[in-house]
């Protein structure tokens, strides 16, 4: 059974091994994601996307603001890293509600490399990426590419780390980034500016 990490607010119902579980009555902090997502049965919606939210920070901003209600929407978060049960609900809930998921990642090779996560699988789970993955994700968010062209002021933005530059650097090696000629480019930015 996969642990709880990942949590979900906003308009989504659905049954919990028979328990209905409304996803607007969770208050800021949201339910958690079930740890056996095959209990989770009958899910409904009048959202018009699922906004995926890398920091919990974020989401529960996201949640006190309902923002769900001004933006039908769906918000989840893995609170960093995914872990498999957000990414099975993730899929599930792509794959029942067939509406678009967008991303709202930080502009940085861990927020890259959370979101190829979600789209693309883990190294560690490659052999039931087909079940963990939802490939159709729209990447939201300040880009690398951005700060220049929106004047960000320089004490905006954070100094890239030695770590960051490896994890960007990885990151140009995959095969399915370099497939990508516009995150290759966001990324290259990245490793150029720092």
């Amino acid at each position: 059974v996969a642990s709880e990490k990942g949590v979900v607010v906003g308009r989504l119902q659905y049954l919990e091994d028979g328990d209905l579980i409304d996803c607007c009555r969770m208050g800021v902090g949201g339910k958690a994601i079930p740890p056996n997502v095959d209990k989770v049965t009958g899910m409904t919606s009048d959202a018009v996307f699922i906004l995926l939210v890398e920091k919990d920070a974020a989401f529960m901003r996201l949640a006190e603001d309902r923002f769900y209600n001004t933006h039908p929407c769906i918000i989840i978060t893995a609170k960093g890293q995914p872990d498999v049960a957000t990414r099975l609900f993730l899929r599930r809930l792509r794959d029942t509600l067939n509406i678009p998921v967008l991303a709202l990642m930080d502009a940085d090779p861990y927020g890259l490399k959370i979101l190829s996560v979600y789209m693309k699988g883990s190294h560690n789970m490659s052999y039931d990426s087909a079940n963990l993955t939802t490939p159709d994700i729209k990447w939201l968010g300040v880009r690398p590419s951005d700060l220049d062209r929106f004047n960000i002021p320089e004490q905006c933005r954070l100094p890239m780390t030695d770590e960051d530059i490896k994890t960007g650097k990885k990151l140009l090696e995959e095969e399915w980034i370099q497939s990508s000629p516009e995150w290759v480019a966001e990324l290259e930015l990245m490793l150029r500016t720092k």
